[in-house]
Formats: C-alpha cells, structure tokens, sequence
C-alpha cells in the first residue's frame, strides 16, 4: 500500500474519506474548546500527514497551548507533515517517524489531554483493537477524550468497539450514524488513568484489504 497516495482522496470534494476528515476535524475542535485552561497534551497514532491536528491547530485560539505529538511510520508522510508544521509555525508539535504500535513513543507526552486513534481499528485484528484500547488508558489523561475511527463494513465492529472502550472507564460522548458511510467515535475517559508499560506492542498493522479477504474466507 502507497499510504502517501491513499491520502489523495482526503482532496476529493464529497468523499468518504474528506467527509470523514471534516468529522474528526470538527471533533477535534471541540475537544480543545472544552480543555481547562493551561497547557494540554496531544498524541496521535498512525497520524499520517497529520492534517486532522493540523489543519485544526492551525488557526485554533489554543493552538499554542497544545504539546503534540504525531507518530507516523511512513517517512514519506512524515515529511509532508514537517513541511506543514514549519509553514504554520507549530513548534509545539512533533513527528515521530517510527511505529505507533509501540508504547515508547509517547513517553514524556502522556497521559494526555486528547488522543486520536484515527485510520487504526479498521487495518488491526479484534484481538488487537482490545489490546489498543486497554493501552488508551495509560494513554488518556483522567478526563480527557479519545477520537477514534472505523468503517462500518461488515463485520461491523463499532458496537463492539464502543462496548470495550466503556468496560475500561470511557464514557461515549458522541457517535456518528450507521448510515454516514464510516464510523466516527469520541469517548471521554473518567476512570483513572494508568502509568504508561514501556515496551509494549498494542497492535501490528495488517491492512484494510488483508482483513476484509480474511473475513471473507471464513
């Protein structure tokens, strides 16, 4: 998979993936807005070209306020976000080029006030997903809000998804609907968060396409 090219349908007007964009964009916004005052911290996995939190942060009032981290494995991605950084002078905010499954790469930046499991949950087995979401409470700050997303292709596995985030101490905030062409997540966590196990895999990265052929065979 060419991940810089997959980002292209984020330019198609009316796409699933610009709508989807606009969605987590517009989530995002309104998890800053309800942060309290101060600095706060943001992580993202699989953060891609990062335009969700930077398009965002961009013109934000708490932009400046905002520790980031973006943790993209592919280099390609990684440097058209840099490029995006520089041009809108957000020094608060840091790509990692390396694999966002392992809990390494958030030390010093978690718990954290938002964190973002976008383009993840459809490319991972269940068993992983859990794993992901288990490792979500070492990642979130008591408090703060996780955005996620997954398609809603057969097996559907949002409910699911939704069942494992509340079994931990995630509240559901907002849902997108079933019909919207993908699925959209946001969960506030109110449990205690937990101290971060370096070393830890959350998840390998198999591809939408491997799994759905998967799913299909059996």
């Amino acid at each position: 998979m060419d991940w810089q090219t997959w980002h292209d349908e984020y330019d198609v007007p009316g796409s699933q993936l610009a709508r989807r964009l606009q969605v987590v964009q517009e989530r995002i916004r309104l998890a800053l807005d309800g942060c309290p005052p101060g600095p706060l911290k943001l992580v993202s996995l699989c953060s891609g070209q990062g335009r969700d939190v930077l398009e965002v942060l961009t013109d934000h009032p708490r932009r400046d306020d905002v520790r980031a981290r973006l943790v993209e494995l592919d280099p390609g991605n990684t440097a058209i976000a840099e490029e995006a950084i520089k041009s809108a002078g957000l020094r608060q905010v840091e790509v990692v080029t390396a694999d966002a499954a392992l809990t390494d790469h958030y030390r010093d930046s978690v718990p954290a006030e938002i964190v973002l499991v976008c383009g993840v949950f459809g490319n991972i087995t269940d068993e992983d997903i859990e794993r992901t979401i288990d490792t979500c409470t070492q990642l979130c700050k008591t408090g703060g809000t996780i955005i996620w997303t997954r398609h809603r292709g057969a097996p559907d596995r949002v409910p699911l998804i939704c069942r494992w985030f509340e079994e931990r101490g995630f509240e559901r905030e907002w849902l997108s609907e079933p019909d919207a062409g993908f699925g959209v997540g946001v969960h506030r966590f109110t449990g205690q968060s937990r101290p971060l196990i370096s070393g830890r895999r959350m998840f390998t990265f198999a591809g939408y396409d491997v799994l759905r052929t998967e799913n299909a065979e059996t």
